[in-house]
């Protein structure tokens, strides 16, 4: 899942209330369809800063439960505000997110690119960088190696999940 760190970081989320917040504010469809119809509770996700001098993976995530309608599309005063988003209708989705771990060192976007475990992943493809895509429990575990860490508590549940960009 991408933030850009000036606006929404990792260590912003360790500081929120049980380390969870919602995911809101995606607004592409195929991006909102992952969030709505595929994440389920207990996916793992690679929280991934973005727009920044060192783009790249920071740490992981869990999803705490299924998608539901993101009311920031509702709200006029909101940057994310969708005049046709309604309550009965609505075109966007967010899910709610907790800190499983933040790595000891990012692994930033150049890195994942000089690997060819993950050539075929849309994070490292040009011009296919989705706020969410899915990811390979073998580009998972990869990834994983690369941090030197493991997935933390929980893991086994699913052991693969999204890279949240």
């Amino acid at each position: 899942m991408k933030s850009e760190p000036g606006e929404f970081s990792i260590e912003d989320l360790a500081q929120r209330p049980g380390q969870r917040e919602p995911w809101d504010g995606v607004r592409n469809f195929q991006a909102r369809n992952m969030l709505r119809d595929g994440m389920k509770a207990g996916d793992l996700a690679f929280f991934y800063h973005s727009n920044c001098a060192e783009p790249g993976i920071v740490g992981t995530m869990r999803i705490v439960g299924e998608g539901y309608p993101d009311s920031t599309a509702l709200d006029p005063e909101d940057k994310h505000f969708d005049p046709r988003s309604t309550f009965e209708n609505p075109r966007w989705y967010r899910v709610d997110v907790e800190l499983v771990r933040i790595f000891m060192h990012i692994i930033p976007l150049r890195e994942l690119k000089r690997h060819p475990e993950l050539a075929d992943m849309p994070l490292v493809q040009r011009g296919n960088r989705l706020s969410v895509m899915p990811i390979s429990e073998a580009q998972w575990e990869f990834i994983l190696s690369l941090a030197a860490e493991d997935a933390g508590p929980g893991s086994e549940h699913r052991p693969f999940g999204y890279v949240i960009h």
